[in-house]
């Protein structure tokens, strides 16, 4: 057992593989490069922190990760939702269960997700030194000895748990150090790529429509080539001045690794929950109760107020025609429109933009049960530095919390 531990970064899986070494009585400090910790965490969830899915079984996270799923298995046999539950309301935060399965404090707020796990890591015992950025991994006959940071500073150690995050929001501190640092002993990693990132549209007609939300929608992503169906989700998603965001879209984009430009077709239905008749009739009754209105005016009641004059253009129907002139032709040329509103995805945003990095160290060079590199005695890893990503839902959340768990464990 490792006396003198290392953890680099203090994020998520950092701050909880600090904690779960200390209370094991061992000397631990995290070096972070930011002035505070947990700063990406802050971030998460647009700043309500997702911070785990209660799910109960092991297979129901596993099949929310594209790749190396199986990976985890050992990370969360030892370390399940319902552990990182109890977790935090042991530590006298309160969650709720949303939509989903997401779990939230019930203050909303991830600064108290933040503070709980930061306060729990100083308590167990771990020390937290900040604004300290580890350069290289200082080894020995193939056992690390401790780390060495860019201002001159070393720091000897038994064991060193290395939990940098990966690439995405430089700005947190997540800036790809740590894979410097696996490759200087010999790991693979696998190239970072975005994941869990929104997409950037063909069309013009998105950017007109920048801001709106759209709740209840089915979306499917299409190989528009083949026309093989990559995707399909139903929820929530927004328009941006690039294209498009929102939970179902970051979901989408997990399938995607390589955009080229006009490979993917998006298609958005508006109204899942009708079918092409039923809608055929709502559309009927709106029209028939507003014949009297301009087409403009007519569709209030059916559609969000900025997304008409867009349907309309994309229907080729004058906003200023009256809705009792309509043809039944172009009734049903709109009814198709609304059910497969489709636009062709252009690429994704920059990888800094990506709220999950997928890609890192190879996992087969890793051991399951530990975390520790199977070519470097001593060395562990944990969190999104490791080449395994989820799908949005708080699953990427509890990859961390439970790699970290198992790394701090068993350093």
């Amino acid at each position: 057992m490792a006396e003198k531990v290392i953890v680099v970064g203090g994020g998520a899986a950092g701050l909880m593989a600090a904690g779960k070494a200390a209370l094991r009585g061992l000397d631990v400090t995290v070096l972070e490069r930011n002035d505070r910790p947990a700063r990406k965490l802050m971030i998460t969830g647009k700043g309500r922190c997702n911070v785990t899915n209660a799910c109960t079984l092991i297979n129901e996270l596993t099949d929310q990760i594209p790749g190396n799923g199986r990976f985890l298995y050992g990370a969360f046999s030892r370390f399940m939702p319902y552990d990182t539950m109890d977790f935090f309301e042991s530590l006298g935060v309160p969650l709720k269960i949303e939509r989903g399965n997401r779990v939230f404090p019930e203050s909303d707020k991830a600064v108290d997700i933040v503070d709980a796990l930061v306060g729990w890591a100083k308590k167990s015992g771990a020390k937290l030194r900040t604004g300290l950025r580890v350069k290289a991994l200082l080894t020995e006959n193939g056992a690390v000895k401790g780390v060495a940071c860019d201002n001159g500073q070393t720091f000897p150690a038994d064991a060193v748990i290395v939990a940098t995050g990966g690439c995405s929001y430089p700005l947190t501190g997540s800036t790809g150090d740590g894979y410097a640092l696996a490759r200087s002993v010999g790991h693979t990693v696998i190239d970072p790529k975005p994941s869990l990132i929104p997409f950037e549209t063909e069309e013009s007609w998105c950017r007109r429509l920048q801001g709106l939300t759209l709740k209840n929608v089915s979306i499917t992503l299409r190989d528009a080539e083949s026309w093989k169906e990559v995707y399909t989700d139903f929820g929530e998603m927004l328009f941006t001045h690039f294209g498009v965001s929102g939970p179902i879209i970051l979901s989408a984009s997990s399938h995607v690794r390589d955009v080229t430009p006009g490979k993917y077709l998006l298609s958005i239905d508006l109204k899942p929950a009708l079918s092409p008749e039923k809608l055929d009739e709502r559309m009927v009754r709106d029209l028939t109760k507003y014949a009297n209105r301009t087409m403009s005016n007519a569709l209030a009641d059916l559609l969000p107020r900025s997304l008409i004059p867009v349907a309309l253009d994309l229907a080729e129907i004058s906003p200023e025609l009256y809705a009792n002139r309509l043809t039944r032709e172009k009734r049903h040329e709109l009814g198709e429109l609304l059910k497969d509103l489709t636009c062709t995805i252009k690429g994704t945003r920059p990888i800094e933009e990506a709220i999950i990095t997928a890609g890192g160290v190879a996992t087969k060079e890793i051991d399951p049960k530990t975390m520790q590199s199977k070519l470097c005695q001593g060395l562990y890893f944990a969190g999104e530095l490791i080449d395994v990503d989820a799908y949005t839902g708080g699953f990427n959340l509890q990859i961390a919390f439970a790699t970290g768990s198992l790394a701090g464990s068993s350093c």
